[in-house]
């Protein structure tokens, strides 16, 4: 079995974790395989946006292989290298094109982590997330301790991790975990049609601008803003007059477009 699939509309790739008989569950094989896709992705100028998402109904992935562990926990220790070649996470992170993750089941744990290294989240209603890393005796090492009490606030991250406790999809939204929620059937087309509309943008710029954003977002305030005048400097110096005008008259078109 593939355990990782890829489809392509024009710009637009869809990845799928695909473990399903077993809740697309992080084994030492799926994380190598999904690391390597994103690795291929990220080096294609022609992928403008990525959705990943797990197939089945059940779950987006239960995180790493709780029986691939519990026979041999090496696998463990190769679970937190840090270079995207083996962590799936870091590739994700480090992929130039934005990710949007289309969680159609449960993200626990290390597939939480996963879930959180995408730059968007659209959710089905039958989404649930949690952390039970308090509960397996396993420290994370993909980021959860950091980055989830900057998403929801510290308090509310403690409550999650330290009780192993489900976070339901609507909750999620609204403690800004997801951006939105839509029903299981409405999931991929949705995640789709957002990630072609970041494809129809100046993939140059796409690129740039979720960097500077990601780069600003880890420096205290005033670094980030000095950083955004640097790079806005050195880039706005390039940019043609008549570049300007065909793209302001595009975003007019579409802005008609959009109004109906």
């Amino acid at each position: 079995m593939t355990l990782v699939l890829v489809t392509r509309d024009d710009a637009v790739a869809t990845v799928t974790l695909n473990r399903p008989d077993a809740m697309n569950a992080l084994s030492r094989a799926l994380r190598a395989e999904l690391a390597g896709t994103m690795r291929t992705l990220a080096a294609d100028d022609s992928v403008r946006a990525i959705v990943l998402t797990g197939a089945g109904t059940r779950a987006f992935t239960a995180g790493l292989d709780l029986k691939e562990l519990g026979t041999d926990t090496s696998n463990l220790g190769a679970a937190n290298a840090t270079g995207a070649d083996e962590n799936p996470v870091k590739a994700i992170e480090l992929c130039p094109q934005p990710v949007i993750g289309a969680i159609n089941g449960v993200a626990i744990t290390g597939g939480f982590e996963v879930a959180l290294a995408c730059d968007i989240l659209i959710a089905s209603t039958d989404a649930r997330f949690a952390d039970t890393h308090a509960r397996v005796g396993v420290m994370p090492g993909w980021g959860l301790s950091q980055k989830l009490s900057r998403l929801i606030g510290i308090s509310r991250a403690k409550e999650l991790s330290l009780t192993g406790n489900f976070l339901d999809a609507g909750t999620a939204r609204d403690w800004g975990l997801v951006n939105r929620v839509v029903a299981p059937g409405e999931l991929l087309p949705a995640a789709q049609a957002l990630a072609r509309d970041i494809a129809s943008a100046d993939p140059a710029m796409v690129r740039a601008y979720k960097k500077l954003i990601d780069d600003g977002h880890a420096l205290p305030f005033g670094d980030a803003m000095a950083l955004e005048h640097e790079r806005s400097s050195a880039a706005n110096r390039s940019v043609r007059a008549e570049e300007v005008e065909m793209r302001r008259q595009a975003v007019m078109e579409r802005g008609r477009t959009h109004a109906g």
